[in-house]
């Protein structure tokens, strides 16, 4: 592990009623402690869980579009708003790794092409050609398989986002393999990628962020009931 600690610097906090202060896992977090190699945020849209993550990255120095330090692109509404109230604690500290937004993943890919532009020899560290030309879940996997070998942490916002559930379960075996050396921290609605073992979950539904077992997540809770209970989820949903 690496980062072993996340403090909001409640002094520097000048109005706690703007956002992403308001968002009530926000305004009452205070130290998160990092126990584990591969570490899952788990909430509901709105939750934090995105916000924080994004604000590791740009305390990590990764472009907060998506990417790593030498990733500079623009992209709209990517701008840490809570990476100045926040600090990391490491042991030791490590700068490389990367930041998957999978909202601005296109944007991404655009810019990997500008780069390659110049330099076609880029595209080895993403497969070996565009990412374009994968489909969206192919994408993503190449991206991961490729651009995620080297020592790191790894910081991973719905990766789920264009997996199918096969390629979800491939995905949790590149994690396995990562978490040997690197550390991840993902946000995820997927009670796939929350299944992987000994992984540290924390909970950011209802305020503080506390950690919680796979079985009592809401995600695992509702697939398993759907499931189970098909016919009926949908008779009370539907009728």
């Amino acid at each position: 592990m690496y980062l072993h600690e996340i403090t909001l610097l409640k002094d520097k906090i000048r109005n706690p009623k703007e956002y992403p202060f308001s968002i009530p896992s926000i305004r009452t977090l205070g130290t998160l402690k990092l126990r584990k190699n591969v570490t899952f945020f788990v909430g509901e849209n709105g939750s934090g869980k995105s916000t924080l993550l994004e604000a590791i990255a740009y305390q990590c120095g990764f472009n907060t579009a998506g990417g790593s330090r030498n990733n500079l692109f623009e992209l709209a509404a990517s701008e840490a708003r809570l990476g100045d109230y926040i600090r990391l604690s490491w042991l030791p500290k490590i700068n490389q790794g990367f930041f998957l937004r999978a909202e601005s993943f296109y944007s991404f890919a655009n810019h990997i092409d500008e780069i390659a532009k110049e330099d076609p020899r880029i595209y080895r560290a993403y497969g070996g050609k565009s990412l374009h030309e994968h489909s969206h879940g192919e994408s993503f996997l190449a991206l991961f398989q490729n651009r995620f070998g080297r020592k790191g942490i790894y910081l991973l916002d719905e990766p789920e986002a264009a997996l199918s559930p096969a390629r979800q379960l491939a995905f949790l075996s590149i994690i396995h393999e990562l978490q040997k050396d690197s550390q991840l921290i993902i946000a995820t609605h997927s009670p796939i990628l929350l299944g992987y073992p000994d992984a540290e979950i924390y909970h950011f539904d209802e305020p503080p962020i506390r950690p919680i077992p796979y079985e009592e997540t809401s995600h695992y809770q509702i697939t398993r009931r759907f499931l189970e209970n098909r016919k009926a989820y949908m008779k009370e949903l539907l009728d």
